[in-house]
């Protein structure tokens, strides 16, 4: 191993290409999937900014903002031990008629406006919640304004054919394909053309968090049975409830995690990504291999000196392959700090970019065994090696 890193610090201007395409390898793939993260982290803003422990909609909803009419009705068969309380929520697309011409799509969501709301998000502030009682009453991101061809609080508009005012703005909460637009129950009705008895989901909150997978399991155990009816034990009883109808049931982080699977999957914009991500890779990948073939390749007469001595090809495979290690650890030493830097700048500039710690390991250890790859498929140079090189 010191021999190695000798002759890499011996050769540093060498193997400098090398590292380079690791670290850019390594930068890209972290920074392209965190980059990837922070976008489609917006789609599943309404769960994560909210206390809901129980998502059921309509049967097999593949993400938040494609949820289709159910009854409120189904509010009943949540009536179990485990779950505190339950209440309606309504998220859809409309559009969005601007006052300076032609439309917008927009997401409208409208939620209970009660201090202990499951669907409101976090940024209404109490007073805000109490703007929104008023009916026609709307709130958006203050980053629309020119978007949705307005000027300001107090504005007039247009969704769906109803007029809706304005009332206040949020600040950061931004959305992947249109714009957020927060309103209470009995204004996002109409607006999604929804029936009084209509919903687009059921949040519930539970005694305890541990509950909510109890409470999704049993739904999805007893759907997949067909009985006509089910049982659970309230204390010392035994409670009967008909079957749920046919429905999807999710607890808030499984529910998070479909929405943002949808957007990364099912989608040009995701794929899209993902392949950058790749190519980057593959870039690093190549340049790796040959640049350690060349530095190889040029130390042929070592290498055959070596032999000559007696050393065992083995342990000369072993030094190149720890070289390749090495070039491997110095790449990432160089990629994190600047993944990090740029990270810091995406999110100043608005691109928010997530960088958790699996992601960053991931990232490291794709690197690292593309490093290695590159080392053995430099090792095809020492098959010419032989001490006869050296009277040439």
């Amino acid at each position: 191993m010191s021999y190695s890193l000798a002759t890499l610090w011996y050769e540093r201007q060498r193997y400098l290409p090398g590292v380079l395409a690791v670290a850019f390898s390594c930068l890209l793939i972290a920074l392209q999937c965190g980059l990837l993260l922070g976008l489609f982290s917006i789609t599943s803003l309404p769960i994560d900014n909210t206390s809901a422990d129980i998502w059921v909609g309509h049967p097999d909803v593949p993400s938040v903002d494609l949820g289709r009419p159910i009854p409120a009705a189904w509010q009943s068969y949540l009536s179990m031990p485990e779950v505190e309380r339950c209440e309606v929520y309504m998220q859809g697309f409309a559009y969005w008629d601007k006052p300076t011409g032609g439309v917008e799509l927009c997401m409208v969501i409208g939620s209970r406006l009660a201090s202990d709301s499951l669907g409101a998000v976090k940024a209404l502030t109490p007073e805000m919640r109490m703007q929104l009682t008023e009916p026609g009453s709307i709130i958006i991101d203050e980053s629309e304004f020119d978007r949705l061809g307005i000027r300001g609080i107090g504005d007039y508009v247009e969704i769906a054919g109803h007029k809706v005012r304005i009332v206040n703005t949020t600040r950061g909460i931004k959305s992947l394909a249109g714009p957020y637009v927060f309103c209470n129950v009995e204004t996002a009705r109409p607006l999604l053309r929804l029936n009084e008895d209509q919903t687009m989901f059921i949040l519930a909150r539970c005694r305890t968090k541990a509950d909510a997978e109890i409470v999704v399991k049993r739904l999805a155990e007893y759907r997949s049975t067909q009985p006509t009816s089910f049982n659970y034990r309230s204390g010392q009883e035994a409670v009967n409830t008909p079957l749920p109808p046919k429905m999807s049931a999710f607890t808030a982080e499984t529910f998070s995690l479909r929405s943002r699977l949808h957007w990364l999957l099912k989608t040009k914009a995701g794929i899209a990504l993902g392949c950058a991500a790749a190519l980057g890779l593959l870039v690093g990948a190549v340049v790796t291999s040959q640049t350690l073939y060349a530095a190889t390749a040029a130390a042929m007469k070592e290498y055959a000196v070596l032999r000559a001595m007696g050393i065992p090809r083995w342990r000369m495979a072993m030094t190149v392959l720890a070289q390749s290690f090495w070039v491997g650890i110095a790449g990432v030493a160089l990629a994190l700090p600047t993944v990090f830097a740029l990270a810091q700048l995406g999110n100043e500039v608005g691109a928010k970019v997530l960088l958790p710690w699996q992601l960053l390991a991931l990232a490291v250890g794709v690197t690292m065994v593309m490093a290695m790859l590159s080392g053995l498929w430099a090792l095809r140079s020492l098959r010419l090696i032989e001490p006869v090189a050296l009277l040439r």
